[in-house]
């Protein structure tokens, strides 16, 4: 009994840290979309932004990174 809530209780947080993912998705919507809705204001400073956007990628899909290492971590190595 004590092992199969044990388990639950792995299973439960592993899906709670899988949220991260899709908080990682729509922070990933949210950078590009920004970066969309700036380059159709002004065409011209759209390349010197670039490199702002793939680190505001780079650091949103992190996250997500993160978050499926903690989830993989509490379902099988706890």
């Amino acid at each position: 009994m004590e092992g199969d809530i044990a388990q639950m209780g792995q299973f439960v947080g592993a899906g709670m840290a899988a949220i991260g993912s899709g908080a990682a998705a729509i922070g990933v919507g949210h950078v590009a979309g920004n970066y969309l809705a700036g380059a159709l204001r002004n065409p011209s400073a759209a390349a010197s932004q670039t490199a702002t956007l793939f680190i505001g990628l780079a650091f949103a899909e992190a996250l997500g990174i993160f978050a499926f290492l903690v989830a993989l971590l509490l379902m099988f190595a706890v």
